[in-house]
């Protein structure tokens, strides 16, 4: 059963719509509703370094794409016969170092060109528990299969949330000053740091936020994890792994997030989009029969009116 009272989501004060231009980065659930927008043919970048969970990687990563601070030979290391970097997601390594740099100075002007850009940035946090390289002295975004020996494990401060979160607020409005900028907290559990550990972290995300809103009154917060644990408080909407949320859920906070930060002026494009996505992954029993040839026909129909109305739409 889901909670009669619902969580309430501020609204933005700009709304999303066929003119925005939005940017998700941060954990994985950054990736859900990202991928939710763009399925809709909504302009959205997401995660060009991968998923990072942790809030001081994010700032690194925002530090180096806001004032061009390229990626360098002493940036990267070899480990199991590919190349890394600490600042990114372990899906970014690359077969050479020269591979690997080159990779990740573009997607740093791509990250830059978009921060520049976006109508709307929305930066989501996983955990408060980060690790720390011993011998570089700083917490990273993935720790790549190196020795744990290596890491010392670290729970972030309520404060250090609330400095990272204004840092990275002040980087992107110094760019980008018109730039809606929200944050959330993932409500995927992090139970391998353990039960108690994960509700602590996620308290320590959840106060570091609010404390830098009461400071900063442009930054925004859309209640993703307060909607998992207070509107969906049962199993049914998690997956097997009971970590994770289900298609299910991330469907319900999808609609949430519609409902507050989407122009409803989008929802009849956003509407015939669905059906055209619909009609896209449509399989037929026979391709070449008189039908499916009527049901192509009528669908290029429909792209090719949308497009009229929406030109930036693509399919």
């Amino acid at each position: 059963m889901i909670l009669q009272t619902p969580v309430p989501i501020p609204d933005l004060s700009i709304k999303i719509d066929y003119e925005s231009k939005c940017l998700f980065i941060g954990s994985c659930f950054s990736e859900h509703i990202g991928n939710k927008l763009r399925y809709h043919k909504i302009p959205t970048l997401i995660n060009p370094f991968g998923v990072v969970f942790h809030p001081k990687p994010l700032e690194h990563l925002v530090t180096r794409a806001v004032n061009q601070l390229y990626f360098f030979n002493q940036d990267c290391f070899e480990h199991l016969e590919q190349w890394h970097s600490l600042e990114v997601h372990s899906s970014l390594n690359q077969g050479s170092q020269k591979a690997l740099i080159t990779y990740l100075n573009h997607e740093l002007d791509v990250l830059r060109h978009k921060l520049q850009s976006a109508t709307h940035v929305f930066i989501t946090y996983g955990t408060a528990w980060g690790y720390k390289h011993l011998e570089k002295d700083q917490i990273v975004a993935n720790c790549h299969k190196l020795p744990q020996k290596n890491f010392a494990k670290e729970l972030y401060s309520v404060e250090e949330v609330t400095q990272t979160t204004l840092e990275i607020v002040t980087l992107l409005k110094d760019l980008n000053p018109s730039a809606e900028v929200s944050f959330t907290v993932s409500p995927v559990r992090h139970l391998k740091d353990g039960v108690v550990q994960n509700t602590l972290s996620k308290a320590h995300l959840i106060a570091g936020i609010h404390q830098a809103r009461e400071k900063e009154p442009r930054i925004g917060y859309l209640p993703a994890y307060e909607i998992m644990m207070d509107e969906l408080r049962d199993y049914r909407f998690y997956q097997d792994d009971m970590i994770h949320p289900n298609l299910t859920a991330i469907d319900y906070i999808f609609e949430r997030f519609k409902e507050a930060c989407i122009a409803p002026l989008a929802y009849k494009t956003m509407s015939k989009v669905l059906d055209i996505q619909k009609g896209l992954a449509h399989r037929p029993f026979n391709e070449n029969s008189e039908a499916n040839q009527r049901f192509l026909a009528q669908l290029n129909e429909k792209i090719s009116t949308l497009q009229k109305e929406v030109p930036q739409i693509s399919f």
